[in-house]
């Protein structure tokens, strides 16, 4: 399991609650982009409508080496694969105040691309703060215990 695109801000800007896998319908030469690393999650979330999630704000940019169709879109819509017990759970976390649902990564699994959702609550200032001290605490600690 290779990780093709990642959103490294993820963890410091939410906590994490539960996380799921799921599909996601994908063009070709959208599948090409993501396989060359290409694309971003940042400022992208998922939502349940009528029954089945999307991801909206994810941006895909054309696989440059094929003719770009005139009605491509690179931040479009694209559905979710996850199963009825899956999407029930976002549903309910998606109308609960304070949780939204976000992209971590995407990243291939076999010859399938699958992407790592999870459900989170967005951290206050005094939370990255304290999440800042103990990442430098930790490299202290590391540092100290390198030179001896």
């Amino acid at each position: 399991m290779a990780n093709l695109i990642e959103h490294r801000r993820v963890r410091f800007d939410f906590e994490l609650q539960k996380t799921y896998e799921a599909g996601m319908e994908l063009l070709g030469g959208e599948v090409k982009s993501l396989r060359a690393h290409h694309g971003k999650l940042e400022g992208a979330h998922v939502t349940v409508r009528g029954g089945e999630a999307y991801l909206i704000g994810m941006e895909i940019p054309p696989y440059q080496s094929q003719p770009i169709s005139e009605g491509y879109e690179a931040q479009r819509n694209r559905r979710l694969l996850l199963n009825k017990t899956e999407l029930r759970e976002l549903s309910e976390a998606e109308e609960t105040r304070g949780l939204t649902i976000v992209p971590i990564a995407v990243y291939n699994k076999g010859r399938v691309i699958k992407i790592s959702i999870a459900i989170a609550k967005g951290k206050k200032k005094g939370d990255k703060r304290e999440t800042i001290k103990k990442r430098e605490a930790e490299r202290e600690i590391a540092r100290a215990m390198k030179i001896r």
